[in-house]
């Protein structure tokens, strides 16, 4: 028998406690750490995950796959237990497996998901994702996490405490596509694969003119379970309106289940141009949205195609197989789902910190796990799969802290995430501004952060904004939260709130002033050199309707680890809108090194 040990998967423990608190005993098989969705594997492997030819899923992706830092050992933590749905995690069950991690002694511990609570302002004290990433801290190490998939509705960025390294999701340059030919009509979309001819041609029929007498417009519009007469449906094309956001693979089991031969899948608005090359039990396509177009009676369907010439039922259609291609421009685009700031727990904290790969992911997988997660695919024994999420972009983030930890072992978790956000680019790979994943919309801050991640420069970013527990400390008593908050969060020892300190002045890689009046406001910030000898220059771009002043308007270096202060001086005219953010940056330059920081500014 092949001998499967190796020395890549260190450590293995599970934690069920909350969840069968709340659910009862579990069946006792599945009292193991072993993976039965593959989400826990895919996101590891994107981690830390080895160099692996061949690695490919149906005939798409075919090179060869490597995590961020693939020379790490790895641990996995198993805290959830749904078979359904990978995020349904319990928050102790979670802290638990932090608090683990850290006494086993890891670098960098990945959370690719959030805890569901109430906003409140004491949320960084109740979430226990919170609560682990200052117990991370304490300890010197990084956790980083998702920001969430519930973009795009503005304020819906999860994970935003200010010691929490916290992840948005955007595309690759890499597309899995099949194109769809549609009344001699070329439509490009998504596919990991199609099992039809390629030449020959289907008739299309529109999911709500397929409905069952008894199932409502919107539940036939979505393709829910029950909703499709087979009689209409049966060797067709059928058009589906996507329900997930980052999952939608239930529509394609009832038009395969109602006798269709293929599925188109097509965004509604709020999916924007992300499209998502999933798993689906059948040849599925997926499509941008177009306009709704009215239907007799009021009622409106989406259609794709050319808004003047819609697609309809009795349309003809061919998919042609689907492929891999490379070097895609634009790229990076935000991914529509991925959650946006402003953060309203602590709207002085610019949250999500940074952006990384987080659609049509291919890693690892588990070969337990069906290739669709749902329970009636019998189709398992995948090495590898595509999946999307801001579950899948996290693990970037945390391969390039890995590799920052190697190369610069004494760095602090801190120094460690601002080298990372510092050198994150908000350029597309056409050299413009970052799109959003809607049509002639450019995505902000509050979409990407800091920016798109480039671990090339991260590895030597010559500057970086370092930060203390007791820095962080401090931000908490300036936010005026209550000693016996702080100091059950600091492990139950007193933490008294000393001096004056101001939220602005938390030593952060960016700068946010959500309650300016016309008042000039004057922040500090202190950059510690971990590069050679050298002076920086500054350089700003003021947000519109603000000027900026930065003092000095240089910084001599001699020596690794001296440090710096400089003043920054932000005024709101009275041109600037009221009620809304506007956007800049501040930049320091050696020449060879560019350390930025974004600015985000709202006159109240």
């Amino acid at each position: 028998m092949k001998n499967t040990c190796n020395r890549k998967l260190i450590g293995a423990r599970y934690y069920n406690k909350a969840f069968e608190a709340h659910n009862g005993q579990l069946d006792p098989l599945l009292h193991t750490a072993r993976d039965f969705v593959g989400h826990g594997t895919h996101t590891l492997s994107t981690a830390g995950g080895n160099f692996v030819p061949g690695a490919r899923v149906f005939a798409v992706g075919n090179g060869t796959a490597k995590g961020g830092s693939p020379r790490a050992r790895v641990a996995a933590y198993k805290v959830c237990w749904s078979l359904t749905d990978p995020a349904s995690c319990y928050g102790a069950d979670v802290l638990a497996a932090i608090d683990q991690a850290i006494d086993d002694g890891v670098d960098v511990i990945n959370v690719s998901f959030g805890v569901s609570y109430v906003v409140t302002a004491e949320g960084i004290f109740t979430d226990e994702i919170s609560i682990g990433a200052f117990h991370a801290i304490s300890k010197n190490i990084l956790l980083v996490a998702s920001a969430g998939n519930d973009g795009p509705t503005p304020g819906t960025v999860a994970n935003v405490a200010p010691w929490v390294f916290t992840i948005a999701a955007s595309t690759l340059d890499r597309d899995f596509s099949s194109n769809l030919t549609i009344n001699n009509q070329l439509i490009e979309g998504a596919s990991l694969f199609v099992n039809l001819p390629p030449n020959q041609a289907f008739s299309l029929i529109l999911s709500t003119d397929a409905k069952l007498a008894n199932a409502t417009f919107r539940d036939a519009q979505l393709c829910r379970r029950g909703t499709l007469d087979r009689t209409k449906v049966n060797g067709k094309i059928v058009l589906c309106t996507r329900e997930g956001k980052i999952k939608s693979v239930a529509e394609g089991l009832e038009a395969l289940t109602a006798g269709a031969r293929g599925m188109i899948l097509n965004n509604q608005m709020q999916n924007g141009k992300t499209l998502s090359a999933e798993p689906h039990v059948f040849s599925t396509v997926n499509t941008p949205p177009r306009r709704a177009k009215s239907r007799p009676h009021g009622v409106k369907t989406t259609a794709i195609g050319d808004e003047d010439d819609p697609l309809k039922t009795g349309d003809t259609i061919k998919m042609s197989r689907a492929r891999t291609l490379f070097g895609r421009k634009p790229a990076p685009v935000m991914a529509s789902f991925s959650s946006r700031g402003p953060n309203k727990i602590q709207p002085s904290i610019l949250k999500p910190d940074v952006t990384a790969p987080g659609v049509n992911i291919l890693a690892a997988y588990s070969e337990f796990a069906s290739a669709s997660s749902l329970l009636v695919d019998n189709r398992r024994g995948f090495k590898f799969n595509v999946l999307q999420g801001t579950s899948m972009s996290c693990p970037h983030a945390s391969g390039i802290a890995g590799l920052l930890k190697t190369r610069h072992p004494s760095w602090s978790p801190a120094a460690i995430k601002s080298a990372i956000m510092t050198t994150a680019t908000t350029l597309d790979n056409t050299n413009r501004p970052i799109q959003d994943a809607f049509d002639k919309t450019l995505a902000d801050a509050f979409a990407y952060g800091s920016g798109h991640v480039r671990p090339d420069l991260a590895i030597e970013p010559g500057l970086v904004y370092d930060l203390s527990l007791t820095d962080y400390l401090n931000f908490l008593c300036a936010s005026g939260y209550d000693q016996q908050l702080i100091s059950a969060l600091n492990f139950n020892r007193t933490f008294i709130c000393s001096g004056s300190h101001s939220v602005n002045d938390l030593n952060y890689p960016s700068i946010t002033l959500p309650n300016l009046r016309l008042k000039p406001v004057t922040i500090a910030r202190t950059v510690t050199n971990v590069g050679p000898p050298s002076t920086y220059t500054v350089s700003t771009r003021s947000p519109n309707g603000y000027s900026i002043a930065v003092v000095p308007p240089s910084l001599t270096f001699t020596k690794i680890g001296e440090r710096k202060t400089f003043k920054v001086i932000v005024q709101a005219s009275s041109a600037a809108t009221r009620r809304k953010y506007e956007f800049g940056d501040l930049r320091w330059t050696d020449g060879k090194h560019i350390v930025r920081s974004p600015i985000t500014v709202k006159r109240r």
